[in-house]
């Protein structure tokens, strides 16, 4: 079957380039302002006082290789979806997907707080990052091109997505300081929106 591959920016609006737009503006302030930082980071203990942060801290990075390494994914996953589901599912599975990852990071470090298990992480820490919305992407895109070859450094021969992806994913989630919870949750919003595009895609072309 032959599947369209949609660009309708309208007016040169590209969503991708405008989200990395926006992040590396919130980097350049928070970096001129580090104060502006800390209250724009996701705080799971105070998130019910601070409810905003869930969305703001999609936007805020800690340094230049997070935000480096968040944005060079995005372009290229990002890139990829939004030309097979277009403008508006790709921004539902970016924002929902952030979201999403910032609610099981509370959740997973609200549960750590309480049971004591180190591993599931403490809700005192704050969080920032795009990553979970990337993960959301990224999770989309392993549903329907799962074999789609990509190049990962430093392995020098192009492997299946799914396995790039799975890989990181498992990879990440062993290194100190990185909200693997949230990575989880935007996996899993990714793969479940990828599954209602897979079969709509069956049907018929986007």
């Amino acid at each position: 079957m032959r599947v369209r591959y949609r660009n309708d920016y309208s007016y040169g609006f590209s969503p991708v380039l405008t989200l990395i737009t926006v992040n590396l503006l919130f980097f350049i302030i928070t970096s001129i302002f580090p104060a502006l930082r800390i209250s724009l980071s996701l705080l799971p203990i105070a998130v019910l006082s601070q409810p905003w942060t869930i969305l703001t801290s999609m936007f805020v990075h800690g340094g230049f290789w997070h935000i480096f390494a968040n944005m060079l994914t995005l372009y290229f996953f990002g890139s990829t979806l939004l030309r097979m589901v277009g403008q508006g599912r790709f921004l539902i599975v970016y924002f929902c997907g952030g979201i999403i990852a910032g609610i099981f990071h509370i959740v997973i470090t609200i549960l750590g707080g309480i049971s004591g298990i180190s591993f599931l992480g403490s809700p005192f820490v704050p969080v920032v990052g795009a990553s979970g919305a990337v993960f959301a992407l990224a999770g989309g895109l392993v549903v329907m091109r799962p074999r789609l070859p990509v190049m990962i450094f430093p392995i020098p021969l192009p492997i299946p997505l799914w396995v790039a992806v799975i890989g990181s994913f498992l990879l990440l989630s062993f290194m100190p300081s990185v909200a693997w919870q949230a990575h989880l949750g935007g996996l899993i919003a990714g793969l479940s929106a990828g599954f209602v595009f897979r079969r709509r895609e069956r049907h018929f072309p986007f």
